[in-house]
């Protein structure tokens, strides 16, 4: 019988555990939906609110409680006026069965977006031959690059690129460091490499983005402002004037990878192209 018994408590623990999972498993899809929209600063509003009616029943303000239970009363109904778009947009994700997976489409997307603002950026450079250089971070952190430069934080778009590295304007000179979506700083001053079979004809710019791809798994694209070819530098290695389909398929599969892969390029590509001084 007390066999019994504990089977019993130990079968209402394994539910009491499973239900608690669940329940934060929801608490955190939610949380993953609010988060980036106006939602979440109205969420932090209601914690605001109910911190206020806990502390009114602790120190028994009773003005402060009876006000606080008149705005919970009509509380449900606001929740849902001011929530409508987000639950909306979560009985359409429960519908499609995409609440409780990884949204990978949109992350598709992003990534898509993301290097479609860059090869719109490095073409209206390379035709006007203006000098850049674009670093996308990846599982290695570079806040001590970051830190170097000018914090910008805004969400990456060509125009935005454009405009700082057009000559003469304070942040052109100096790398750009991309981390996900996000333009996290310009103006960056970043490693140069120290190889000495790098080719005597690139300068300090691809210099830079080599020597930013031997410390980190980060991928580096430069415009030569003398040429106007387009660089990409991974893992130490660079291929220069490289073309646009090719520079898309790279990034993408780069970027789409969780791990940084090894010998994606042939140490050849160091003198692949000729007619790059200054880079």
């Amino acid at each position: 019988m007390m066999d019994y018994l504990k089977n019993l408590q130990f079968r209402g623990y394994i539910k009491e555990i499973i239900d608690i999972l669940i329940v934060s498993y929801v608490i955190y899809k939610l949380i993953l939906l609010l988060r980036g929209t106006r939602a979440i600063q109205l969420l932090q509003g209601i914690i605001v609110v109910v911190i206020t009616w806990a502390l009114s029943i602790w120190f028994e303000l009773n003005t402060l409680k009876w006000m606080m239970n008149q705005i919970f009363t009509f509380g449900v109904l606001a929740l849902v006026i001011i929530f409508q778009p987000e639950l909306r947009r979560a009985l359409e994700q429960l519908g499609r069965g995409k609440l409780f997976s990884r949204s990978t489409a949109e992350e598709d997307q992003a990534l898509h977006k993301r290097i479609g603002e860059l090869m719109r950026t490095v073409q209206y450079l390379a035709q006007r031959r203006i000098g850049a250089l674009i670093v996308f971070e990846r599982q290695t952190g570079l806040n001590d690059y970051i830190e170097s430069g000018i914090t910008i934080g805004g969400q990456i778009s060509s125009e935005l690129l454009i405009n700082i590295f057009i000559p003469n304007t304070p942040l052109h000179d100096g790398a750009v460091i991309i981390r996900q979506n996000q333009v996290m700083a310009a103006g960056c001053y970043l490693p140069l490499s120290e190889n000495p079979f790098i080719s005597k004809e690139l300068g300090t710019r691809h210099r830079a983005a080599i020597g930013m791809s031997e410390l980190s798994d980060a991928i580096s694209v430069a415009v030569s402002e003398e040429t106007g070819q387009i660089s990409l530098s991974i893992n130490g290695l660079i291929v220069r004037d490289i073309k646009e389909e090719s520079l898309i398929s790279k990034l993408y599969e780069e970027l789409k990878s969780s791990k940084p892969r090894i010998k994606t390029m042939d140490k050849g590509s160091f003198w692949k192209r000729k007619g790059d001084s200054n880079g």
